[in-house]
């Protein structure tokens, strides 16, 4: 008996609790400007065919107090809310509610003051933004209550985005102040990014930048995300057609992320600096192609789920390239890794909110917009170094060829002095380059019979000798001397060269070397280029007129093309690669040509030691 009486008193102070609960929001003269409704609400799922009046009558334990960390995530979902508010102030009021979520699909607003419906629409992104009782970005609804009136707002939520409900009363005048104020701060960033985007454009187009190109892209695909985001891109763009909600927000993403991917290329160099990252920076932007064509086959809230993972994971393999390529000493990379810093973190949080794998108490685009603002700060910085170094580069051009003008024109003065000196000054400094040019001629004369007495090609690969190869560098280290050209050595050697011979025997050593000497004669076209065979595995190579970028590229093709070459051996595959050192000058002296070589030599031998197939520049501090 005793066991019976207490749960009947405990359900009577459970039921007492509930009741307790569902009291209404009292406004009397002490009630704030602002108001927020959330631990007010209640919600409920009814099915489709029930209208407002059975909602109205529904029993309160049909009920449950609205818990915003269960409305987290992207999902199709429909339910109702309630919420009632008594005013006990003498004094009549105008007051205002709202609804922060412009992303909202279909909303039934209903509200009754007592038992009598006062007034009853339907809004959302289902409809033109024209049809909306208050034209504003958010779900904006303003009635007057005097003392003693009870409102119960009933609202039906139909929605395949966040489900968020920040629902806010307000004094009328309070709101549209709080409203002028996120106006100026929507203004001012969209107005920033905007600017900013179309400055790159305009930079793009004058100067042919693919790298401006492509932060244009990227600022205005994101500037148009924000503005969407906001409710502005709705309210001021596309009105009238509420079917671009659908679509705006994950395509607008995918663009993002693909214009993000081309830029991080191009402003890294990657081009140069890393092959294998290139390739991933240009799948992933095909990918990202892919995703906004796919996103509009998907449902709305599987295709922006689907975005926001991608921005998720796009942050992070970008902050991963640019920190690897911050490391490795790139300047634009280390400013590029701490922007994107900002905008990862940013994007992280805010996916994990719009997920649902965090519950803060925050706006879910508030972390995106710090990390973008910064993001944005950043590139723009990072453009503008990158910018004025194009700029400063130009200016010594021309001041080198003004230099080389004018030195020019004294040139010519001068000539035109010695002429007029006299023939006879003239005739004489004839006879003397005469006979520079016979002695010239004499030397050469020698030098090409003494060529014609040595074997000039090495029997096993067919290639050049190592004598051909010291009297060539010579001769085109003159050359570049007297036509300030630069001459590049390529130093290669045949990785683990010893085990070929050790494993397969020395016959398939031979025919490795000839395999090689073979694609090397194909690879170097010009006539000027010089093969030769310096000695047991290594070869030699003379590229003259080439620059060090352009004797980088001729080492990467070589190292690529023997690295995929079949080569086979009784059978057995042999797996070749070769290690290439490269080094590049203008030659000053005879003396130069053969420091020219031991810098390619130290070149190959920091190549070696830095794992083996790969090309590497010589720079001084390898010394």
């Amino acid at each position: 008996m005793q066991a019976q009486y207490l749960l009947l008193v405990i359900a009577l102070l459970f039921f007492s609790s509930l009741t307790a609960a569902k009291e209404p929001l009292f406004i009397d003269e002490h009630t704030a400007d602002k108001v927020e409704l959330t631990s007010q609400l209640y919600i409920a799922q009814f099915d489709d065919l029930s209208n407002i009046t059975q909602v109205a009558a529904s029993s309160p334990f049909q009920w449950q107090a609205y818990d915003p960390k269960e409305m987290r995530g992207i999902a199709k979902k429909t339910y109702w809310i309630k919420f009632s508010l008594t005013q006990q102030a003498r004094e009549p009021r105008e007051m205002s509610l709202s609804l922060a979520n412009p992303h909202l699909d279909y909303i039934e607003f209903y509200h009754f003051n007592g038992s009598t419906l006062l007034n009853q629409f339907q809004a959302g992104d289902s409809f033109p933004f024209s049809k909306r009782p208050i034209l504003s970005t958010q779900l904006l609804y303003s009635f007057n209550s005097k003392q003693g009136d009870t409102h119960h707002f009933y609202l039906r939520i139909k929605t395949s985005g966040t489900s968020s409900l920040p629902i806010t009363l307000w004094a009328s005048d309070a709101y549209y102040q709080d409203a002028e104020r996120h106006s100026i701060l929507y203004g001012f960033q969209i107005g920033i990014l905007m600017a900013i985007g179309i400055f790159s454009l305009l930079i793009a187009v004058t100067s042919h930048s693919f790298s401006y190109s492509y932060y244009a892209g990227y600022v205005l695909s994101i500037t148009l995300f924000v503005a969407s985001l906001h409710g502005l891109a709705f309210r001021f763009l596309w009105p009238e057609w509420p079917r671009m909600q659908e679509f705006a927000l994950p395509a607008l993403l995918s663009l993002s992320i693909m214009f993000a991917f081309l830029f991080s290329e191009k402003v890294m160099h990657l081009k140069y600096h890393n092959q294998a990252m290139l390739r991933f920076c240009r799948v992933s932007a095909a990918m990202s192609v892919l995703l906004l064509f796919i996103g509009l086959l998907l449902d709305y809230s599987t295709a922006l789920t689907l975005n926001i993972y991608a921005v998720m994971l796009s942050s992070v393999m970008l902050m991963y390239m640019s920190l690897a390529q911050a490391f490795k000493g790139n300047k634009l990379a280390k400013l590029f890794a701490i922007g994107w810093a900002g905008m990862m973190l940013g994007a992280l949080l805010s996916g994990a909110i719009y997920l649902g794998f965090l519950h803060w108490d925050l706006q879910a685009k508030t972390p995106f917009m710090v990390g973008l603002s910064i993001e944005v700060i950043f590139m723009a910085a990072l453009l503008a170094i990158r910018y004025n170094d194009e700029r400063l580069a130009k200016l010594q051009i021309q001041q080198d060829a003004l230099l080389q003008a004018k030195k020019a024109q004294e040139i010519k003065e001068e000539a035109l002095r010695i002429e007029a000196r006299g023939s006879e000054k003239l005739a004489k400094m004839v006879q003397e380059r005469t006979l520079e040019l016979e002695i010239a001629l004499r030397e050469l004369n020698e030098a090409n019979q003494k060529l014609t007495e040595q074997t000039r090609v090495d029997s096993l690969t067919g290639v050049k000798n190592r004598a051909s190869f010291d009297k060539r560098i010579l001769a085109e280290g003159r050359i570049s001397r007297r036509q300030q050209t630069p001459l590049s050595i390529l130093m290669l050697d045949i990785d683990r060269f010893k085990l070929i011979n050790d494993s397969h025997g020395h016959l398939a050593g031979d025919q490795a070397l000839r395999v090689i000497a073979d694609n090397l004669k194909e690879i170097l076209k010009r006539p000027t280029d010089l093969v030769s065979r310096f000695g047991g595995e290594e070869f030699a190579i003379i590229l003259p007129n080439t620059d060090k970028i352009g004797a980088q590229q001729v080492a990467e093709t070589i190292r690529k093309v023997i690295s995929e070459l079949p080569i086979s051996w009784g059978g057995n595959k042999i797996p070749l690669t070769v290690s290439i050192g490269v080094s590049s000058e203008i030659i000053t002296s005879e003396e130069h040509t053969t420091l020219l070589l031991e810098q390619a030599d130290k070149a190959l031998y920091q190549a070696k030691n830095d794992g083996r197939n790969r090309v590497k520049l010589y720079c001084p501090d390898q010394d």
